[in-house]
Protein backbone atom coordinates (compact mmCIF):
# COMPACT_ATOMS: atom_id res chain seq x y z
CA UNK A 1 0.00 0.00 0.00
CA UNK A 2 1.35 3.28 -0.99
CA UNK A 3 0.80 7.24 0.28
CA UNK A 4 -1.17 7.84 -2.35
CA UNK A 5 -3.93 4.92 -1.91
CA UNK A 6 -3.60 5.30 2.01
CA UNK A 7 -4.51 8.89 1.78
CA UNK A 8 -7.50 8.31 -0.85
CA UNK A 9 -8.72 5.36 1.63
CA UNK A 10 -8.49 7.91 4.57
CA UNK A 11 -10.50 10.44 3.01
CA UNK A 12 -13.06 8.41 2.36
CA UNK A 13 -13.12 6.57 5.50
CA UNK A 14 -13.81 10.50 7.36
CA UNK A 15 -16.35 11.29 4.81
CA UNK A 16 -18.33 8.48 5.41
CA UNK A 17 -17.70 8.38 9.22
CA UNK A 18 -19.19 12.34 8.96
CA UNK A 19 -22.31 11.86 7.02
CA UNK A 20 -22.81 9.23 9.32
CA UNK A 21 -22.45 11.30 12.66
CA UNK A 22 -24.43 13.92 10.85
CA UNK A 23 -27.13 11.86 10.33
CA UNK A 24 -27.18 10.37 13.60
CA UNK A 25 -27.24 13.67 14.97
CA UNK A 26 -30.09 15.05 12.74
CA UNK A 27 -31.54 11.92 13.97
CA UNK A 28 -31.29 12.15 17.67
CA UNK A 29 -32.76 15.87 17.54
CA UNK A 30 -35.55 15.25 15.56
CA UNK A 31 -36.76 11.80 17.27
CA UNK A 32 -40.39 12.55 18.76
CA UNK A 33 -39.47 11.33 22.25
CA UNK A 34 -37.37 15.07 22.42
CA UNK A 35 -39.97 17.03 21.32
CA UNK A 36 -41.63 17.69 24.79
CA UNK A 37 -37.66 18.67 26.32
CA UNK A 38 -36.75 21.24 23.29
CA UNK A 39 -40.08 22.94 24.18
CA UNK A 40 -39.73 23.10 27.92
CA UNK A 41 -35.88 24.61 27.26
CA UNK A 42 -37.13 26.74 24.67
CA UNK A 43 -40.16 28.34 27.09
CA UNK A 44 -37.43 28.74 29.97
CA UNK A 45 -35.64 30.52 28.00
CA UNK A 46 -38.38 32.98 27.22
CA UNK A 47 -39.56 33.31 30.93
CA UNK A 48 -36.25 33.89 32.27
CA UNK A 49 -36.03 37.54 33.69
CA UNK A 50 -32.60 39.36 33.89
CA UNK A 51 -31.34 40.02 36.84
Amino acid sequence: MDFNTLVSFTRQFGLVWFFVLFVAIVVWAYWPGNKKRYEQEGKKILEEVDE
